[in-house]
């Protein structure tokens, strides 16, 4: 999907005005060493052209807005940056509001609202994680329109964190880290216990 298919589909979501951001995040796959990135072994992902993207426009409250084009019939989920807790909610939007959540716990909060716009190409239930794109992609537009600049491995820890603690998920670190670090004609030889 373009950047300009994006900001139409968000305006037609969420209407007129304001700087709208548009960003990817791909999903991964994994060559070797299934099941060993919780367990501090060794994995080999690569990142794929396909992913999430999204779209955000910061607001001056404190209110989240999320839309998913993969899901039309939940709408426009609402919550608040100020009332995000683990457990508290279920569905696709738990994902990028934990994020949120996590930012805060690893001492980035967010200082005010945003909406924001999802799409993905990734298909449902293929293993390709999606629930981690999502995750890095939600950090990527946090990091970049709040101006944190918060570097790449980072996102990529806060989306495990917020897997782990938000959404009840005891994933290890390799999705995360091969959507915010893969890059083009690569693969990632990682050790998962210490990140190199």
């Amino acid at each position: 999907m373009t950047s300009k298919e994006l900001k139409e589909l968000f305006v037609k979501t969420y209407g007129e005005g304001g700087e709208i951001g548009t960003y990817f995040a791909p999903g991964r796959v994994n060559l070797i060493g299934e099941h060993t990135d919780y367990n501090g072994g060794h994995v080999f992902p690569c990142a794929l052209t396909i992913g999430t993207y999204g779209a955000i426009r910061i607001r001056e409250d404190d209110v989240l807005r999320f839309f998913s084009v993969n899901v039309p019939n939940s709408g426009v989920v609402t919550s608040s940056i100020h009332s995000l807790a683990p457990g508290k909610d279920t569905g696709w939007a738990n994902y990028p509001k934990g994020v949120v959540w996590a930012f805060e716990q690893k001492g980035h909060p967010v200082p005010s609202g945003a909406d924001i716009l999802i799409y993905g190409n990734i298909p449902a239930g293929s293993g390709l994680s999606s629930s981690a794109s999502l995750e890095v992609l939600t950090g990527l537009m946090l990091s970049d329109s709040f101006g944190m600049n918060i570097p790449l491995e980072e996102l990529a820890l806060i989306g495990q964190f917020s897997e782990n603690n938000f959404n009840g998920m005891n994933c290890g670190i390799m999705d995360q880290f091969a959507s915010a670090m893969g890059q083009k004609d690569c693969a990632i030889y990682l050790d998962t216990n210490t990140l190199v």
